[in-house]
């Protein structure tokens, strides 16, 4: 099957190393036209999570697509060999994988909402960039309906906590208590507004916010009663107020910088929730100073996926049911390659046989019509057998094992 996966993510993967992998919006689009025209991958869809980094690919050659995968994360982002962090998923492998993801059950917080549009998202934008054609188009679309199903009949997602509560609860060990305590919230997306929400449960004192956008902070104030907005250049001056920090930005580049940092007097935990990281790690140097990153959240994600095993069992049931079904697609969609291309060949023998009965054809005033129709049903009747043995086997490598011999032994690629 020419469908592989090329990848990294928080399983396999330190967070330095997936951070120098990681995608912004004008990265992804230039490297979504590298990967189709430069590299010629017929379809290609890249995933850029905060714990992963995958371009998804579809390439009759698939060996060789993905040792240009290989190659293009080993060139384009990083020195250094990047090799031992990359994992392969291939064939059905690689569309279990995807499904996987797309329901949360490869997320660090098992079963979590927030990947579902993420992969919707990925798959959107090669779709608005043409990377993304018939074949990827239907897997994503199959991954995504399956990961929906999964949501409303396991409900899987509604016993799951996402990374922003289980940031807020790591936070609150560390604290003790979060009553009464300030914290400066850095970024207004999802996963600042999540951590918001949850800090307001837990009777925060003060909850500070601040974003690049002036604006988007000054709207979320309008929410959630009691948030202070700040503007972005004072965010170091709040710091010595402050007892937490959680920062999410979809910047490229570090926003608190250990040089940069203020005098502190009393402890201050910073949680760095952002991909690339938004906290500069020369500040968990300083004295009072705690940085702990998403990899910090691990051990009581794990604690939690383990107390939801069933819902995880009856949602990769699902993903089986769905795969089969997806697989004999697949399956059919190369039966249907291979018959096209024995057609285009028996229309080759024809045309070639046309042309050199040409004059004895009007010499003779045979009808050429005649002997068109004579011909097709002569080069059909070669083709009928293997054609009608492909589409009856059941056994579905045996299948692929024809499809594959009849395009080598016809040169139908």
């Amino acid at each position: 099957m020419c469908f592989a996966v090329v990848g990294v993510n928080h399983r396999n993967c330190p967070i330095e190393i997936r951070e120098k992998v990681s995608f912004t919006r004008t990265k992804l689009v230039d490297c979504l036209h590298e990967l189709r025209v430069e590299k010629s991958l017929q379809e290609v869809v890249i995933l850029s999570t905060c714990n992963r980094s995958e371009i998804y690919i579809y390439e009759e050659n698939i060996e060789s697509a993905i040792l240009k995968g290989i190659a293009f994360y080993q060139s384009y982002f990083v020195k250094g060999d990047i090799t031992p962090y990359l994992y392969i998923r291939q064939g059905e492998e690689a569309v279990r994988h995807l499904f996987e993801v797309a329901a949360g059950l490869d997320s660090i917080v098992v079963g979590e909402d927030q990947i579902l549009g993420q992969v919707k998202k990925a798959h959107e934008e090669a779709m608005s960039e043409h990377t993304s054609g018939k074949v990827l188009n239907k897997i994503f679309r199959e991954a995504i309906s399956t990961a929906k199903l999964i949501k409303s009949e396991v409900k899987i997602s509604e016993h799951s906590l996402s990374i922003s509560h289980i940031a807020v609860k790591f936070l609150k060990e560390k604290q003790e208590t979060l009553r009464g305590k300030k914290v400066l919230v850095i970024g207004t997306g999802e996963m600042n507004e999540l951590a918001i929400k949850y800090l307001l449960e837990e009777n925060i004192g003060e909850i500070y916010v601040t974003n690049r956008t002036h604006t988007k902070a000054v709207e979320l104030t309008e929410v959630y009663e009691g948030l202070i907005p700040i503007a972005y250049e004072e965010r170091y001056e709040v710091l010595p107020q402050v007892d937490m920090v959680i920062s999410a930005t979809a910047s490229p580049h570090i926003i608190l910088q250990a040089k940069q940092m203020p005098s502190l007097t009393k402890k201050l935990d910073i949680m760095d929730i952002a991909m690339p990281r938004d906290i500069d790690p020369a500040i968990n140097e300083m004295e009072l100073v705690n940085v702990y990153d998403i990899d910090a959240l691990k051990m009581i994600a794990e604690a939690n996926n383990e107390r939801r095993l069933e819902l995880v069992i009856a949602a990769q049931k699902e993903i089986e049911k769905a795969i089969q079904k997806l697989m004999r697609w697949l399956e059919a969609l190369s039966i249907e390659e291979v018959i096209h291309g024995l057609d285009a060949y028996c229309e080759d023998i024809k045309a070639h046989t046309t042309r050199l009965l040409g004059k004895k054809i009007i010499s003779e005033e045979i009808d050429e019509e005649a002997m068109h129709m004579i011909m097709e049903e002569v080069l059909k009747r070669c083709i009928r057998t293997p054609i009608a043995k492909l589409m009856t086997t059941e056994n579905l490598e045996l299948r692929a094992q024809y499809a594959k011999t009849l395009s080598e032994l016809f040169e139908l690629n």
